[in-house]
């Protein structure tokens, strides 16, 4: 069985990994850690929860060791030699908790910006200088525009879900921070599918990459238990009670489509006696910090999200996935009964469907190929004479019926955990693979931090 200390990676960052718990390399991992490792371009099609995270930074934090001729001098600022760019806050703190973790014997240090939190402790650490900086595109944008910033030294850029940061409208963000690279470098581009506008950037991104695709899009129906509740519109708190407490659910994930319908339902769940909390765009980053840190340590039993600000969950044995709302695009739904069913392991997804919802369901099963099992639950079945009434499309509101699979930008007001938008041009984070033998992630970090580990044993 191959093993990381197979893959060409230095002992102290072997020692790291293993430190961690993880002993054996995830599909993604045996195949774009030596690709990173020999310097060319790489295209990869990984969703999260297959170790995407640690696909990356291993071999980054190996080619920066490499790359080292030696110690930058301690008066001097530090070159920032390998960029990180993420779609949302959460994916930006836990990739940057990874490279913490896994450089944590090496003499390299690293760094988070973005968006929803002061930027005078960001200015210090940019002044200091980091060996690899994570940034969401629209904080970046504004240090660079401040002047704080120096990317003039980057050897490695890492786009990660760049197939979100498209769909989230950051493509001029993108091509405004490729233009101040320098142009030889080495470009590592992860994304969870493969549309035409992906195969567009990586055509004037990458020179001649290799390319691996992993965990295909819909591979993770295949291991998660999905079941439907058809219930009329109305009883869809009242049931989502009842299920958590008659099968005692200890943990679970809830989708809603709307952030009023994320508040709404933590104060429905609240009166029946059920610890919930809202993660969403128009959350402080203190408060979705803290729901994500209870959440991820056991001690909330429910959080309710919004696509976007889902991204960047990464929990080990996540067991139930709820969508209280079905999602306007079909390919969301895959993305989050992901959620659950990490790397492989079995999880359950329940979906509340009420009569408005059969088109976005008929879509959903077309996509995956599949149809849902239906269970009615006693006392819950929904009136068999309602009418469907129209759904307001807030998050994809150029998304047309029957078109499960297209996207649409996000607009401003939408559903959104998106970094702080950019005036004009939609501007502004899964790491590891969630079982007890990948390397994964950390919690979400409340600020930047510079991470210096150049002291044995030292984080």
């Amino acid at each position: 069985m191959t093993s990381f200390s197979t893959l060409g990676l230095a002992e102290e960052i072997v020692r790291a990994v293993a430190e961690q718990g993880y002993t054996t390399p995830t599909p993604i991992q045996l195949q774009a850690i030596p690709a990173v490792l020999t310097g060319q371009d790489l295209l990869a099609g990984a969703q999260t929860g297959t170790g995407k995270t640690a696909g990356f930074t291993l071999p980054l934090l190996q080619r920066l060791t490499e790359l080292t001729v030696q110690p930058a001098p301690t008066t001097a600022r530090r070159p920032i030699r390998a960029l990180i760019l993420t779609p949302t806050r959460e994916l930006a703190a836990q990739v940057e908790e990874s490279v913490r973790t896994y450089g944590k014997y090496l003499p390299l240090t690293s760094g988070v910006i973005f968006g929803g939190v002061g930027i005078n402790p960001q200015i210090k650490l940019l002044k200091l200088g980091v060996d690899t900086l994570v940034a969401t595109p629209g904080r970046l944008l504004d240090h660079i525009g401040q002047g704080n910033i120096d990317l003039s030294h980057i050897k490695i850029l890492v786009l990660d879900e760049a197939d979100r940061m498209l769909d989230m409208g950051f493509i001029r963000d993108i091509r405004k921070i490729l233009a101040l690279l320098p142009v030889k470098r080495q470009n590592l581009l992860f994304s969870a599918t493969f549309s035409n506008d992906i195969k567009d950037l990586a055509d004037k991104l990458l020179n001649s990459p290799a390319m691996i695709e992993v965990a295909r899009r819909n591979s993770t129906v295949e291991v998660i238990s999905q079941k439907i509740h058809p219930v009329d519109r109305d009883r869809k708190h009242p049931l989502l009670a009842h299920l958590i407490k008659s099968l005692k659910w200890s943990q679970v994930l809830v989708f809603t489509r709307t952030k009023h319908g994320a508040n709404k339902l933590v104060e429905q769940l609240e009166k029946e006696g059920i610890n919930g909390m809202a993660i969403h765009g128009n959350k402080s980053q203190s408060a979705r910090t803290k729901a994500l840190s209870e959440f991820k340590e056991g001690s909330l039993q429910v959080l309710v999200a919004t696509d976007i600000a889902a991204r960047g969950i990464d929990i080990d044995q996540l067991p139930h996935v709820v969508n209280y709302d079905l999602p306007n695009v079909a390919e969301d739904y895959v993305h989050r009964i992901g959620r659950t069913g990490r790397a492989g392991a079995g999880g359950e997804a329940v979906s509340l469907v009420c009569v408005d919802e059969l088109k976005l369901l008929a879509d959903i099963e077309k996509f995956i190929k599949r149809t849902i099992t239906k269970e009615f639950i006693p006392g819950f079945e929904p009136d068999p004479t309602a009418v469907a009434q129209p759904i307001q499309l807030r998050s994809h509101p150029a998304h047309r019926p029957g078109q499960g699979q297209s996207r649409a930008p996000a607009k401003p007001g939408n559903n959104s955990a998106a970094p702080q938008r950019r005036p004009n041009n939609g501007n502004s984070n899964g790491p590891g693979a969630g079982n007890g033998s990948r390397p994964q992630g950390g919690a979400p970090n409340t600020s930047a931090r510079r991470s210096s580990s150049g002291s044995r044993g030292r984080g």
